[in-house]
């Protein structure tokens, strides 16, 4: 016996309910004030601040896949959520590779140089 769908039967489906998204809602303006709070207040040391915001920005990102994009969400095969995951592989490897490749490059232009600055003399006079 087969049984088809109709167009709402299938939006309900595929869509979210409206406690989902004002919960993914709250949950993402909640992160995103704690985040501008920790990065203005200055209760913290530098590095400690940059850690606390990007695990709440990875941490908004899982609630907004999951409460907007339903990521995870759909029946057998889980065909979007592997090609979410490749895509973000893809993303990562372009973005850690332009980060890499520009340090690179930093480092093969700008070494001397820097060391050079570094170790003039502070009234500006020549060796």
């Amino acid at each position: 016996m087969e049984h088809d769908l109709s167009l709402k039967e299938i939006k309900k489906l595929w869509h979210g309910s409206y406690r989902s998204y004002v919960l993914g809602f709250v949950f993402s303006l909640i992160l995103t004030c704690l985040s501008f709070f920790f990065a203005s207040v200055g209760l913290f040391h530098r590095p400690e601040v940059i850690f606390t915001v990007i695990f709440l920005g990875l941490t908004q990102a899982v609630f907004q896949l999951v409460f907007f994009l339903h990521i995870g969400q759909e029946d057998h095969p889980r065909w979007e959520t592997i090609v979410f995951f490749v895509m973000l592989l893809v993303f990562l490897i372009i973005a850690v590779g332009t980060v890499w490749i520009m340090y690179d490059l930093n480092n093969r232009t700008m070494g001397d140089l820097m060391l050079q600055m570094n170790h003039a003399p502070a009234n500006g006079a020549a060796k």
